[in-house]
Protein backbone atom coordinates (compact mmCIF):
# COMPACT_ATOMS: atom_id res chain seq x y z
CA UNK A 1 0.00 0.00 0.00
CA UNK A 2 2.63 2.45 0.66
CA UNK A 3 3.84 1.81 -3.23
CA UNK A 4 0.40 3.05 -4.24
CA UNK A 5 -0.30 5.84 -6.68
CA UNK A 6 -3.05 7.60 -5.61
CA UNK A 7 -5.15 9.41 -8.40
CA UNK A 8 -6.38 12.59 -6.47
CA UNK A 9 -2.66 13.32 -6.24
CA UNK A 10 -2.99 13.44 -9.83
CA UNK A 11 -0.86 16.79 -11.33
CA UNK A 12 0.17 17.76 -8.02
CA UNK A 13 3.38 19.78 -8.99
CA UNK A 14 0.61 22.09 -10.71
CA UNK A 15 -1.58 23.08 -7.87
CA UNK A 16 -1.16 26.21 -5.54
CA UNK A 17 1.24 25.62 -3.28
CA UNK A 18 -1.37 25.93 -0.01
CA UNK A 19 -3.03 23.34 -1.56
CA UNK A 20 -0.35 21.15 -1.36
CA UNK A 21 0.89 22.05 1.77
CA UNK A 22 -2.56 21.63 3.11
CA UNK A 23 -2.49 17.71 1.69
CA UNK A 24 0.75 17.27 3.29
CA UNK A 25 -0.86 18.69 6.42
CA UNK A 26 -3.79 15.87 6.03
CA UNK A 27 -1.76 12.93 5.41
CA UNK A 28 0.47 13.76 8.66
CA UNK A 29 -2.53 14.03 10.54
CA UNK A 30 -3.77 11.03 9.21
CA UNK A 31 -0.30 8.72 9.67
CA UNK A 32 -1.09 9.16 13.34
CA UNK A 33 -4.32 8.19 13.68
CA UNK A 34 -3.32 4.98 11.99
CA UNK A 35 -1.39 4.07 15.21
CA UNK A 36 -4.28 4.43 17.36
CA UNK A 37 -5.36 0.69 15.75
CA UNK A 38 -2.13 -0.77 17.58
CA UNK A 39 -2.61 0.84 21.16
CA UNK A 40 -2.79 -2.49 22.96
CA UNK A 41 -0.19 -4.14 20.70
CA UNK A 42 2.05 -1.45 21.94
CA UNK A 43 1.13 -2.06 25.21
CA UNK A 44 1.81 -5.68 25.73
CA UNK A 45 5.09 -4.91 23.35
CA UNK A 46 6.09 -2.38 26.45
CA UNK A 47 5.15 -5.18 29.09
CA UNK A 48 7.43 -7.48 27.84
CA UNK A 49 9.86 -5.15 27.13
CA UNK A 50 10.09 -3.84 30.67
CA UNK A 51 10.02 -7.27 31.88
CA UNK A 52 12.36 -8.90 29.83
CA UNK A 53 15.65 -6.19 29.95
CA UNK A 54 16.61 -6.73 33.23
CA UNK A 55 20.00 -5.38 34.43
CA UNK A 56 21.74 -6.07 31.48
CA UNK A 57 19.52 -6.35 28.36
CA UNK A 58 19.77 -3.91 25.57
CA UNK A 59 17.78 -2.38 23.20
CA UNK A 60 18.58 -3.07 19.56
CA UNK A 61 17.71 -0.77 16.85
CA UNK A 62 17.72 -2.00 13.58
CA UNK A 63 16.29 -0.90 9.97
CA UNK A 64 17.16 0.82 6.86
CA UNK A 65 16.75 4.31 5.34
CA UNK A 66 14.22 6.48 6.72
CA UNK A 67 13.23 3.85 9.12
CA UNK A 68 16.82 3.24 10.17
CA UNK A 69 17.17 6.79 10.64
CA UNK A 70 14.28 7.57 12.94
CA UNK A 71 15.49 3.91 14.72
CA UNK A 72 18.90 5.29 15.35
CA UNK A 73 17.26 9.02 16.37
CA UNK A 74 14.45 7.33 18.80
CA UNK A 75 17.73 5.80 20.75
CA UNK A 76 19.82 8.19 20.68
CA UNK A 77 17.74 10.62 22.82
CA UNK A 78 17.26 7.96 25.12
CA UNK A 79 20.46 8.73 27.05
CA UNK A 80 20.00 12.76 27.99
CA UNK A 81 16.39 12.07 28.31
CA UNK A 82 16.28 9.10 30.94
CA UNK A 83 19.99 7.97 31.28
CA UNK A 84 19.63 5.07 29.51
CA UNK A 85 23.01 3.78 29.47
CA UNK A 86 24.96 4.16 25.66
CA UNK A 87 26.24 0.01 26.45
CA UNK A 88 22.85 -0.66 26.36
CA UNK A 89 21.97 0.74 22.92
CA UNK A 90 22.52 -0.97 19.31
CA UNK A 91 22.15 0.19 15.93
CA UNK A 92 21.79 -1.94 12.89
CA UNK A 93 21.58 0.02 10.02
CA UNK A 94 21.93 -1.07 6.40
CA UNK A 95 24.84 -0.07 4.82
CA UNK A 96 26.56 0.77 8.23
CA UNK A 97 26.20 4.05 10.47
CA UNK A 98 27.31 5.77 7.01
CA UNK A 99 24.34 5.34 5.61
CA UNK A 100 22.55 8.03 7.94
CA UNK A 101 23.57 10.95 6.25
CA UNK A 102 24.70 9.48 2.52
CA UNK A 103 22.00 6.81 1.15
CA UNK A 104 23.51 2.98 0.99
CA UNK A 105 21.95 1.91 -2.21
CA UNK A 106 21.26 -1.90 -2.50
CA UNK A 107 22.20 -2.54 1.13
CA UNK A 108 18.56 -3.27 2.56
CA UNK A 109 18.26 -5.99 0.04
CA UNK A 110 21.07 -7.92 2.08
CA UNK A 111 19.09 -10.46 3.89
CA UNK A 112 22.61 -12.10 5.41
CA UNK A 113 24.21 -8.61 6.32
CA UNK A 114 21.06 -8.18 8.76
CA UNK A 115 21.76 -11.90 10.09
CA UNK A 116 25.52 -11.81 10.48
CA UNK A 117 24.68 -8.04 12.32
CA UNK A 118 22.92 -9.57 14.95
CA UNK A 119 25.32 -12.52 15.80
CA UNK A 120 28.29 -9.89 15.38
CA UNK A 121 26.74 -7.88 18.56
CA UNK A 122 25.96 -11.54 20.44
CA UNK A 123 22.23 -10.63 20.70
CA UNK A 124 20.82 -12.69 23.75
CA UNK A 125 17.47 -13.93 24.96
CA UNK A 126 16.96 -10.45 27.52
CA UNK A 127 17.39 -7.80 24.78
CA UNK A 128 14.69 -6.12 23.14
CA UNK A 129 14.85 -5.60 19.30
CA UNK A 130 13.29 -2.89 16.77
CA UNK A 131 12.75 -4.28 13.65
CA UNK A 132 11.40 -0.69 11.35
CA UNK A 133 10.42 -0.95 8.01
CA UNK A 134 7.51 0.75 5.95
CA UNK A 135 7.22 -2.20 3.54
CA UNK A 136 7.32 -4.71 5.91
CA UNK A 137 9.32 -7.04 4.24
CA UNK A 138 12.89 -5.48 3.93
CA UNK A 139 15.70 -7.91 3.76
CA UNK A 140 18.19 -6.49 5.50
CA UNK A 141 15.67 -5.99 8.07
CA UNK A 142 13.77 -9.27 8.34
CA UNK A 143 17.20 -10.85 8.16
CA UNK A 144 18.22 -9.45 11.65
CA UNK A 145 14.48 -9.94 13.01
CA UNK A 146 14.90 -13.78 12.25
CA UNK A 147 18.44 -13.90 13.23
CA UNK A 148 17.50 -12.15 16.94
CA UNK A 149 14.40 -14.59 17.48
CA UNK A 150 16.59 -17.79 16.42
CA UNK A 151 18.77 -16.39 19.80
CA UNK A 152 15.66 -15.70 21.73
CA UNK A 153 15.66 -12.44 21.72
CA UNK A 154 12.07 -10.16 22.00
CA UNK A 155 11.34 -8.73 18.76
CA UNK A 156 9.10 -5.62 17.75
CA UNK A 157 7.90 -5.40 14.15
CA UNK A 158 6.59 -1.86 13.36
CA UNK A 159 5.80 -1.16 9.57
CA UNK A 160 2.96 -0.06 7.52
CA UNK A 161 1.83 -2.62 5.36
CA UNK A 162 -0.45 -5.77 6.69
CA UNK A 163 0.28 -9.36 6.60
CA UNK A 164 3.80 -9.07 5.58
CA UNK A 165 6.60 -10.74 6.86
CA UNK A 166 8.37 -8.28 9.39
CA UNK A 167 4.84 -7.97 10.92
CA UNK A 168 3.79 -11.71 11.10
CA UNK A 169 7.18 -13.24 11.69
CA UNK A 170 7.85 -10.85 14.93
CA UNK A 171 6.71 -11.43 18.79
CA UNK A 172 5.21 -8.31 18.47
CA UNK A 173 3.84 -7.08 15.42
CA UNK A 174 2.76 -3.31 15.37
CA UNK A 175 1.17 -2.10 12.08
CA UNK A 176 0.42 1.35 11.45
CA UNK A 177 -1.28 1.75 8.32
CA UNK A 178 -0.94 4.66 6.45
CA UNK A 179 -1.69 3.48 3.08
CA UNK A 180 -0.18 5.31 0.29
CA UNK A 181 1.81 8.72 0.12
CA UNK A 182 1.09 11.84 -1.49
CA UNK A 183 4.45 11.27 -3.37
CA UNK A 184 4.32 7.66 -4.38
CA UNK A 185 6.41 5.59 -2.52
CA UNK A 186 7.96 8.20 -0.08
CA UNK A 187 7.80 6.84 3.42
CA UNK A 188 9.66 9.48 4.71
CA UNK A 189 5.86 10.93 4.96
CA UNK A 190 3.05 9.23 6.30
CA UNK A 191 5.16 6.07 6.95
CA UNK A 192 7.62 7.86 9.17
CA UNK A 193 5.42 9.80 11.09
CA UNK A 194 3.82 7.01 12.21
CA UNK A 195 6.87 5.18 12.84
CA UNK A 196 8.52 8.04 14.67
CA UNK A 197 5.15 8.15 17.06
CA UNK A 198 4.97 4.49 17.57
CA UNK A 199 9.29 4.43 18.52
CA UNK A 200 8.81 7.06 20.73
CA UNK A 201 5.21 6.08 22.24
CA UNK A 202 7.46 2.19 22.59
CA UNK A 203 10.37 3.49 24.01
CA UNK A 204 9.20 6.35 26.17
CA UNK A 205 6.87 3.66 27.77
CA UNK A 206 9.23 1.31 28.42
CA UNK A 207 11.52 4.00 30.47
CA UNK A 208 8.15 4.50 32.42
CA UNK A 209 7.51 1.07 33.31
CA UNK A 210 11.48 0.56 34.18
CA UNK A 211 10.88 3.70 36.95
CA UNK A 212 13.15 6.22 35.24
CA UNK A 213 9.65 8.63 35.03
CA UNK A 214 7.73 9.72 37.77
CA UNK A 215 4.46 12.30 37.91
CA UNK A 216 5.51 12.37 34.10
CA UNK A 217 8.74 13.66 35.06
CA UNK A 218 11.90 12.38 33.83
CA UNK A 219 14.06 12.30 37.06
CA UNK A 220 16.51 10.12 35.35
CA UNK A 221 17.45 12.88 33.10
CA UNK A 222 21.25 14.05 32.83
CA UNK A 223 21.65 17.43 33.72
CA UNK A 224 24.58 19.01 31.45
CA UNK A 225 23.13 22.67 31.22
CA UNK A 226 21.25 25.47 32.66
CA UNK A 227 18.13 24.40 30.95
CA UNK A 228 17.92 21.34 32.43
CA UNK A 229 19.63 22.39 35.52
CA UNK A 230 16.43 24.50 36.37
CA UNK A 231 13.76 21.76 35.46
CA UNK A 232 15.71 19.73 37.87
CA UNK A 233 15.59 22.22 40.44
CA UNK A 234 11.84 22.69 39.74
CA UNK A 235 11.11 19.06 39.51
CA UNK A 236 12.48 18.35 43.05
CA UNK A 237 11.35 20.90 44.78
CA UNK A 238 7.49 19.78 43.16
CA UNK A 239 8.25 16.36 44.16
CA UNK A 240 9.41 16.78 47.42
CA UNK A 241 7.46 19.54 47.94
CA UNK A 242 9.86 22.06 49.06
CA UNK A 243 11.70 24.93 47.97
CA UNK A 244 13.97 26.01 45.04
CA UNK A 245 16.38 26.77 47.27
CA UNK A 246 16.37 23.49 49.60
CA UNK A 247 15.81 21.46 45.88
CA UNK A 248 18.97 23.70 44.45
CA UNK A 249 21.09 22.54 47.72
CA UNK A 250 20.00 18.87 47.31
CA UNK A 251 21.39 18.85 43.66
CA UNK A 252 24.25 20.13 44.44
CA UNK A 253 25.38 17.65 47.83
CA UNK A 254 24.22 14.73 44.99
CA UNK A 255 25.90 15.87 42.07
CA UNK A 256 22.75 16.32 40.35
CA UNK A 257 21.43 13.47 40.76
CA UNK A 258 17.43 13.59 40.87
CA UNK A 259 16.16 10.78 42.57
CA UNK A 260 18.72 10.73 45.22
CA UNK A 261 18.37 14.73 45.28
CA UNK A 262 14.41 14.43 46.39
CA UNK A 263 15.12 12.22 49.01
CA UNK A 264 17.66 14.59 50.72
CA UNK A 265 15.08 16.92 50.13
CA UNK A 266 12.72 15.35 52.23
CA UNK A 267 15.05 14.63 55.28
CA UNK A 268 17.25 11.51 54.05
CA UNK A 269 21.37 11.99 53.99
CA UNK A 270 23.58 11.82 50.69
CA UNK A 271 23.93 8.41 51.95
CA UNK A 272 20.92 7.34 53.10
CA UNK A 273 19.43 8.06 49.66
CA UNK A 274 21.93 6.03 47.91
CA UNK A 275 21.22 2.51 49.88
CA UNK A 276 17.32 3.51 50.11
CA UNK A 277 17.01 3.32 45.71
CA UNK A 278 19.37 0.48 45.66
CA UNK A 279 16.56 -0.83 48.11
CA UNK A 280 14.08 0.33 46.07
CA UNK A 281 15.37 -0.93 42.70
CA UNK A 282 16.11 2.58 41.91
CA UNK A 283 11.96 3.42 41.88
CA UNK A 284 11.75 7.31 43.25
CA UNK A 285 8.00 6.31 44.14
CA UNK A 286 8.98 3.29 45.74
CA UNK A 287 11.95 4.66 47.73
CA UNK A 288 10.09 7.73 48.85
CA UNK A 289 7.64 5.01 50.70
CA UNK A 290 10.52 3.56 51.89
CA UNK A 291 11.83 6.48 53.59
CA UNK A 292 8.32 7.87 54.52
CA UNK A 293 8.02 4.34 56.52
CA UNK A 294 10.82 4.08 58.37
Amino acid sequence: MTEEIIGQYSGLDTWPTRDIVKAMYDGQVKAVQAVEPSIDAIADAVDMAANRLGKAGRLIYIGAGTSGRLAVQDGSELGPTFNWPHTRIVYGMAGGMDALVTSQEGAEDNIEAGHVFIRSIDTAPEDIVFCVAASGQTPYTLGALREARSRGAVTIGIVNNANTAIFNEADHGILAETGGEIIAGSTRMKAGTAQKAVLNMLSTAIMTRLGRVYDGLMVDMIVSNAKLENRAINMVAQIAACSTDTAKAALAETNNHIKQAVLVSLGASHIQSKGILIQANDNLRAAIGIFENQ
